[in-house]
């Protein structure tokens, strides 16, 4: 339940779930089968699949006729586009950012980096701007952003909206393509998991638990969901690099105190 809760908090709040999971088994003295990440994964897809449901619905049906003329139609191709970025800059940096989950001060200083990277909203966002529209060039880069999230302390729905917003989207835009991006990154993330490991039933954990991961997981993770939409709505994002930074700084002093 402590791990669900993480997960439906963290994966949604700007302040990465993969750090405060790394952390938490860290701390806890654990170390998860394959198949509770899948499960955990598979919770959090849910949630975006209930809330973007009808956008979900709208894109599939204008990929299917290959309509491309229409919002739904772009928001597809640019969906597309940000999902190959992802998986180029996942594939290059597969290795190093796997060899991250083993290091919480290498997860500290994410932390950190993050945290300053939200910052950045406050001195570029200050004003009023005209927005620009989400292009081919703008869903790359956040796609791009997206594989870099794959580092744990790294939060993928910040960075993401983050970019985006950087990038002058508008903040409903951002907030949704952030998430629509994400059901594909999180599918092909759960599959390559899957067939990357050579059993998912590596420890003794009981069906009933998996179970329980899943339900608290969509719940928790809708409600985190809706609350930062109304923080990315109202331009409060930049307000979670104070709890970034304090995070990252508590992680990278604890572990240099046990050198």
């Amino acid at each position: 339940m402590i791990l669900a809760v993480i997960q439906g908090i963290t994966e949604w709040l700007p302040i990465s779930s993969s750090g405060h999971l790394v952390v938490a088994q860290e701390y806890l003295g654990l170390k998860l089968p394959v198949i509770f990440d899948v499960v955990l994964h598979l919770g959090s897809l849910f949630v975006v699949l209930i809330v973007f449901r009808r956008d979900v619905v709208k894109i599939l049906k204008a990929l299917v006729h290959f309509d491309f003329r229409t919002e739904e139609g772009r928001l597809g191709l640019y969906i597309f586009l940000g999902a190959v970025a992802t998986f180029i800059i996942g594939f290059v940096f597969k290795d190093l950012f796997e060899s991250f989950f083993q290091n919480p001060l290498a997860v500290g200083v994410a932390f950190i980096l993050t945290g300053t990277f939200y910052s950045l909203l406050y001195f570029f966002r200050r004003g009023k701007k005209q927005s620009k529209p989400l292009d081919s060039f703008r869903a790359t880069l956040i796609g791009m952003a997206q594989g870099v999230a794959l580092i744990p302390g790294v939060s993928r729905s910040g960075s993401t909206i983050a970019t985006g917003l950087l990038l002058r989207v508008d903040r409903r835009t951002a907030f949704r393509f952030s998430f629509l991006l994400f059901v594909p990154a999180v599918v092909g993330a759960m599959v390559a998991t899957a067939v990357g490991a050579e059993s998912l039933l590596v420890a003794d954990v009981e069906w009933g638990d998996l179970l329980l991961g899943l339900v608290v997981t969509v719940v928790v993770g809708f409600v985190s969901l809706r609350l930062l939409q109304r923080i990315v709505l109202v331009g409060r994002l930049y307000l979670f690099a104070f709890y970034c930074w304090a995070l990252g700084f508590v992680l990278v002093l604890g572990q240099i105190l046990r050198l």
